[in-house]
């Protein structure tokens, strides 16, 4: 059994190795956000643990945002935020010693599949965020300014394919990234913002938007794919 927060992640797979974590994790499955834990002697005597082993969990699903603590009050549970699953995929990253360029394909996988599935659905309202990105990236001068609107077109994206779990693990995975996304915005930054890279950033993210106002999902991904192996190339 799995426990999947209103995001569809599923924090059993994060504490697989943990047989007393799956165990906190399927409890909390059939609760809702705000919902209370029974108290940590019933928990213990429950799951026939000591309560030195449940406090110690209880504090890591807390410090993950899982669970919060009201002092005198109880242990309630939380929703997860992106920014917990963050600290988790550091931590993660951190003793496997992944490369943080592995995740940088988690992320554009991401956005392939959100193309596709805004592609499907083509939400008119949601898909006009995306154009008026773009208007404004072709309009600017300045290069800060089509780094805004180059985030505010992801984003939409995004938020156009309706589906929660993208946005929640694609902001996850920014939040991972910060460093090397800041990095990569200072260096953009002081460069000059010449009319061919201008035109280059307008066409390829026309390309996604046409695709997904075509409501072609192949093609959307097919976009997506271009526009990520030309920032790559670069």
């Amino acid at each position: 059994m799995t426990i999947e927060n209103d995001a569809g992640s599923s924090l059993s797979e994060l504490f697989a190795a943990d047989p007393l974590s799956v165990a906190l994790a399927e409890l909390i499955q059939e609760m809702r956000p705000g919902d209370k834990l029974p108290s940590e002697r019933d928990l213990a005597v429950r799951l026939d643990v000591s309560r030195t082993a449940l406090r110690d969990r209880l504090g890591m699903l807390e410090g993950l945002g899982v669970l919060r603590r009201r002092t005198g009050a109880g242990t309630f549970v939380e929703t997860l935020r992106p920014d917990a699953l963050a600290f988790a995929l550091n931590l993660a990253i951190s003793s496997s010693h992944l490369p943080l360029a592995s995740l940088e394909s988690v992320r554009i996988a991401l956005e392939r599949q959100a193309a596709a599935e805004a592609a499907r659905r083509a939400d008119p309202v949601l898909i006009a965020y995306m154009k008026r990105a773009i208007d404004t990236m072709a309009a600017t001068e300045l290069s800060a300014d089509v780094l805004d609107a180059d985030r505010a077109f992801h984003q939409s994206l995004l938020r156009a394919a309706g589906n929660p779990s993208l946005t929640f693990f694609a902001e996850a995975l920014s939040n991972v990234l910060t460093k090397d996304l800041a990095d990569r915005s200072e260096r953009l930054l002081h460069e000059p913002l010449t009319t061919s890279r201008q035109a280059l950033l307008v066409d390829h993210h026309t390309r996604i938007y046409d695709a997904i106002l075509a409501g072609d999902p192949d093609a959307a991904m097919r976009a997506v794919d271009g526009h990520f192996d030309a920032i790559g190339n670069s």
